[in-house]
C-alpha cells in the first residue's frame, strides 16, 4: 500500500507533458495565478530576442535613479518600482496594450511592478528578472 501511495505522490510531482502545439504545458495553479495577475515572467533571452524583433514595444528600468545610471539596457526608460502607484506614471505609454518589459537589479522589484503596471490596465506586461542576469551589453 505505501508503495501504491509513494508510486502516486511522485507522478502528481512529475513534470506535465507538452502540449499539443508544443507550448510549455502549465498546472491549473500556476494558469489560474499568472491570470489573475495579469503579466508573466519570461527569460533575458526571450526579451533579448523580442527587442531585437523590431516590435513595438517598452523596455521599463525600474530600479533607483542611481542604478540605472551605473548601467542599463540601451532604450530602457526609467520607472522607479516605488513610484508606480496608482496612476500611470508620465514615461509609459497610454496605450494599455502596448507591450512593456520590465527588469530591474535582481527581479524582486520588476515582478513587484509587473503586478502594480497589470493592476493599473496594462495588458501585456512582461518582467524578465534582473539586469545580474542580462548577457547582453549595458550602456552607461
Amino acid at each position: 500500500m505505501a508503495g501504491i501511495v509513494l508510486c502516486l505522490c511522485l507522478a502528481a510531482c512529475g513534470s506535465l507533458p507538452p502540449t499539443s502545439d508544443g507550448a510549455p504545458a502549465v498546472s491549473s495553479s500556476q494558469e489560474a495565478a499568472g491570470t489573475a495577475a495579469g503579466w508573466q515572467s519570461i527569460s533575458p533571452e526571450e526579451a533579448h530576442d523580442w527587442m531585437k524583433s523590431g516590435e513595438d514595444l517598452v523596455v521599463v528600468d525600474v530600479r533607483t535613479q542611481e542604478e540605472y545610471d551605473a548601467g542599463h539596457i540601451s532604450g530602457a526608460v526609467l520607472v522607479p518600482n516605488e513610484e508606480i502607484g496608482d496612476t500611470v506614471p508620465d514615461q509609459l505609454p497610454e496605450d494599455l496594450d502596448q507591450p512593456l518589459l520590465l527588469y530591474c537589479r535582481s527581479g524582486r522589484r520588476s515582478k513587484e511592478a509587473a503586478e502594480k503596471l497589470a493592476a493599473l490596465g496594462y495588458t501585456q506586461v512582461y518582467e524578465f528578472g534582473g539586469i545580474q542576469d542580462w548577457p547582453y551589453e549595458v550602456v552607461q
